[in-house]
């Protein structure tokens, strides 16, 4: 069991790293990752008045390329295929790709911090918790809880179990940052062919 929970701890380390860099990419602008295929000259050569600019295609920089990026990705989407099946979620989501609609997913009555990671919360009820956003009277967005799989007393949940429905949040979550990375390669990948109004 101990082993599994390594595993864990280590998918959990993986996915706050790729959170990390999704906030770093957040906050890096364009121009931050944008190069020039001309090299940088110390002095520019005198132009006259009326020339017009130059015009020259940014090569932008591909965002966390990884040979392998793409093998892993499908290996984390078939495991969390099986766990959605053996966790019963199609009964509360029938449609596996809608899976990936929902914001966020949260466990509750098991820690995923570093500090309380795999620790059952004493007198707390297992549930896995889908959040999505949705339109209250006055059309304001509001978080909706939904329930995706409910397990009963933390006291009383059989360790192989806990660890399933662990790796299940844990791959889930890997892969929305598999997709916000992708999100933000295809917006990079619009400004390499930009286009223009004039």
């Amino acid at each position: 069991m101990s082993s599994s929970l390594d595993r864990l701890k280590a998918l959990t380390s993986k996915l706050e790293d790729k959170i990390a860099e999704k906030k770093t990419l957040k906050n890096t602008s364009s121009a931050d990752v944008a190069v020039t295929e001309a090299p940088i000259q110390e002095k520019s050569p005198e132009i006259p008045e009326n020339t017009p600019a130059p015009q020259s295609k940014p090569a932008i920089t591909v965002l966390l390329k990884d040979e392998n990026a793409e093998l892993i990705r499908k290996e984390n989407i078939d495991r969390v295929n099986i766990l959605y099946n053996d966790l019963s979620i199609f009964e509360k989501c029938p449609d596996f790709g809608s899976l990936f609609s929902y914001k966020a997913m949260n466990l509750s009555g098991i820690g995923l911090k570093e500090e309380d990671f795999g620790v059952i919360r004493e007198g707390k009820y297992i549930q896995i918790i889908a959040i999505t956003y949705e339109p209250d009277a006055s059309g304001k967005k509001k978080a909706k809880n939904i329930s995706l799989g409910y397990f009963g007393k933390g006291e009383t949940i059989d360790p192989h179990l806990k660890n399933k429905i662990i790796e299940f949040i844990l791959r889930w979550r890997y892969e929305k940052a598999f997709q916000n990375v992708q999100h933000y390669r295809d917006l990079l990948a619009k400004l390499e062919k930009p286009k223009t109004l004039f």
